[in-house]
């Protein structure tokens, strides 16, 4: 049996949760569908030092006053996989795990994911030595040395909290120097256990039961080494969760929505908000400002 909204949100990300606190307050009918928990990436993210207004915060902790303050405007959350979606005279028709949902406005939400190197060892070895989240599974590595692979924030800031436990980190980056913001390399430059270990990348990892070392070729030499390490943490990007909207919007070669300067897509009354959307910087803070404005979109277009 079909249920209609005027507004779905699909994701319950730092995008999706924002959308769902101003549609919720524009006292719009709202569900917003989330097949995880809410929080998205957010949610794995060890210390938050950039969001304006709030020195340090965990990522999970974030997320859960954000999905708090969502519900208090009266914002309805559903645990639900989208199937597939559908438009058809102004109305969509979002499949779901738990049936057909309808509605007249359609934000997606739907974040991104860790990507994955693609060598040898690594889809063997995930869970067992293998990680995408330092905050998650940093604990099983106590006084063993890591491998953290990575240059941007998400890496920087998963060595330095991955020093808590390891005895040693190294910090293995395909180009000369991070492209991390600034602060965070001077952070990694100060801690004496974090190594770095430039201008390679990961041929392969070993190991037997568990992982035991990393396979590293020199991008400048090609000159092959090894690291001893019993964890390795893959920090390399994200790939969006797009796939169920192939052939209902148009995605970017990569798989992104990409959207109008007003969060539109070609199909009337969607809109794209957060790291599942074409854009230059995706942080908390671009996701939030996303969603705001994809709901607010949204609502004007209601009200047409």
């Amino acid at each position: 049996m079909s249920t209609d909204y005027e507004i779905i949100i699909i994701g319950g990300g730092p995008a999706g949760l924002t959308a769902g606190i101003y549609a919720a307050r524009a006292r719009r009918k709202t569900v917003l569908l989330e097949k995880h928990g809410t929080g998205g990436q957010m949610a794995l993210t060890w210390e938050v030092e950039n969001y304006p207004g709030v020195e340090k915060i965990n990522g999970y902790e974030l997320g859960q006053r954000m999905e708090q303050q969502a519900r208090s405007f009266g914002l309805e959350i559903r645990s639900a996989d989208v199937t597939g979606i559908a438009s058809a005279a102004g109305v969509h028709r979002v499949g779901t795990s738990e049936g057909e949902l309808t509605c007249r406005a359609l934000v997606l939400a739907a974040g991104a994911r860790h990507n994955r190197l693609g060598v040898p060892g690594e889809a063997e070895f995930t869970g067992h030595g293998v990680s995408y989240c330092g905050t998650c599974d940093g604990a099983f590595y106590q006084g063993v040395p890591v491998a953290v692979v990575g240059g941007g924030d998400t890496a920087l800031q998963e060595a330095l909290f991955l020093t808590r436990f390891a005895s040693r980190v190294f910090l293995v980056h395909r180009r000369n120097e991070f492209r991390a913001a600034k602060c965070l390399q001077e952070r990694v430059a100060a801690e004496p256990k974090i190594e770095p270990v430039l201008e390679s990348v990961v041929e392969r990892i070993e190991g037997g039961a568990a992982v035991t070392g990393v396979a590293l070729k020199n991008v400048r030499t090609g000159a092959a080494s090894h690291l001893a390490a019993e964890g390795a943490f893959i920090f390399v990007g994200t790939t969006p969760n797009t796939e169920f909207l192939a052939g209902f919007v148009p995605l970017d070669a990569q798989g992104f929505i990409p959207t109008t300067p007003n969060l539109e897509t070609p199909v009337p009354g969607v809109f794209a908000a957060g790291d599942c959307r074409v854009k230059a910087l995706r942080q908390i803070s671009t996701a939030v400002g996303d969603g705001a404005l994809a709901a607010t979109m949204a609502d004007d277009y209601l009200s047409q």
